[in-house]
């Protein structure tokens, strides 16, 4: 039986450097297209524990500055090798796109399965990119985990950041890489 286009679409997904994305990216028109997808996600509840701030132009750059000058903060010691990279960060793709996870307090829904809708939501996120011919990375570092950064992104209280998605045209074909058999991870289980 041939594979459905769908699955051989997920089996070429591969993540593109954030260092190996440039311009073009998106549209407006087709980065809209791209988050129709990326919401499509299972969602217990329909809670919507989710939403998006688009990064992009020079506010790029300003956010590497704020995260350097947080990291110089955190460790004042820091080599400037890993000063710079911080610094650059978010200059490489013409698109990043963070994903926030809102997470409700909610008896009906644990804050697991919210978290897990947000990581969907960026894991979908990844594939459209690549269905309309870019390339994307999903990132997070130290700076997702950090209050500092996240109340310089606006994020309120009870949110945290799923991921950075990184979007732009790839430099470079990815290759291949070695991917885990699915047979050796699959556990039949019975009772006893």
């Amino acid at each position: 039986m041939p594979d459905p286009a769908a699955l051989l679409a997920l089996d070429a997904r591969r993540s593109v450097p954030s260092r190996q994305l440039g311009a073009p990216g998106p549209d407006r028109a087709t980065l809209l297209r791209m988050l129709a997808s990326a919401v499509r996600v299972p969602d217990h509840g329909k809670l919507v524990p989710f939403r998006f701030i688009e990064i992009s132009g020079q506010a790029r750059e300003h956010l590497g500055a704020f995260v350097a000058e947080r990291a110089l903060q955190r460790t004042p010691d820091l080599a400037s090798a890993q000063l710079e990279k911080d610094r650059q960060r978010f200059s490489h793709a013409p698109l990043v796109i963070v994903v926030v996870a809102c997470v409700r307090d909610t008896p009906k829904v644990p804050a697991l399965e919210q978290l897990m809708t947000a990581g969907s939501v960026c894991f979908a996120l990844l594939q459209a990119a690549q269905a309309l011919g870019f390339g994307a990375q999903w990132l997070t570092a130290w700076m997702a985990f950090d209050p500092a950064v996240q109340a310089h992104l606006g994020l309120a209280e009870g949110e945290q950041i799923a991921g950075f998605i990184h979007i732009g045209t790839p430099k470079i074909d990815v290759p291949e890489r070695e991917r885990p058999d699915p047979e050796a991870l699959l556990q039949v289980w019975s009772a006893a």
